[in-house]
């Protein structure tokens, strides 16, 4: 068997079982809270994809959503890698830091989400900096744990060679942190997940988050977990395409791994 149908056919072996699995054991649920699974998938196109008045749920409220979450990951991304950069180049900064950096690591982000609300209101750019906030410290400090463990040999050629700032930043410092940056951004990717679904459940108006919690107050109940499914399919849509990218930038680190363990 093709290896590529073969990888295929083990990913989606256990979600296959699983589902049926729901659907045998709910099928005779005359639960309100534990509706059978196929009440779930019938409310799950007509109001996330058809909607009540001909306005589908994708493009009011996920779409919305997920551009939030995308900006806010792109923020906390751009500023993690400076100032991971910064604080890992530098051993005084990174003694001066090191503290705080600990104590907002330790904050769990959704208890900001109270906090920052007073500050900046119950709109769109709150929700915004929670997503920003909850993601940055993954990405910074695995940023500054990739600059710290390039190879010192590597730093003493690139002076040797009198490489410019520019030149050593791209080709140095970037390249031989990307895996540790990688890394944080898949921890950094789940978390403004989370925190895309708890911003919109505070107070918002709109939103994935927003609509499952509304579904739940009015005891639409197989509204409320096809809402649940469709976050599930957003993350792992996410984590795809996250791995696409991190493969198509880490195809050298990739390369030098085989070639570590004798592989072609």
């Amino acid at each position: 068997m093709n290896p590529t149908v073969r990888r295929i056919l083990f990913a989606v072996a256990l979600p296959i079982v699983l589902l049926a699995a729901w659907w045998i054991l709910s099928d005779s649920s005359t639960s309100v809270y534990n509706p059978p699974l196929r009440s779930i998938l019938t409310a799950l196109g007509t109001t996330w994809f058809t909607g009540a008045n001909g306005r589908s749920l994708i493009i009011k409220d996920v779409l919305p959503s997920l551009g939030r979450l995308l900006f806010g990951y792109l923020v906390a991304l751009v500023v993690g890698v400076a100032l991971g950069i910064a604080i890992g180049l530098s051993r005084r900064l990174r003694a001066y830091t090191e503290p705080v950096l600990e104590f907002f690591r330790a904050i769990p982000p959704p208890v900001m989400v109270p906090v920052l609300m007073l500050f900046l209101g119950l709109g769109t750019p709150m929700r915004i900096f929670v997503i920003a906030t909850g993601c940055l410290w993954p990405i910074l400090l695995n940023t500054i744990e990739g600059v710290r463990g390039i190879d010192p040999v590597l730093r003493d050629t690139a002076r040797a060679y009198r490489l410019g700032r520019i030149a050593t930043l791209r080709s140095l410092i970037l390249r031989g942190a990307s895996p540790q940056i990688v890394t944080g951004g898949r921890q950094a990717l789940s978390i403004g997940i989370i925190l895309m679904v708890v911003s919109e459940m505070f107070s918002a108006r709109d939103g994935l988050g927003f609509t499952i919690i509304q579904f739940q107050r009015t005891f639409s109940i197989p509204e409320m977990w096809s809402g649940v499914i469709i976050l599930g399919v957003i993350g792992v849509a996410l984590s795809l395409v996250f791995r696409a990218v991190a493969d198509a930038a880490l195809g050298w680190y990739r390369g030098y791994q085989r070639s570590q363990h004798g592989g072609a």
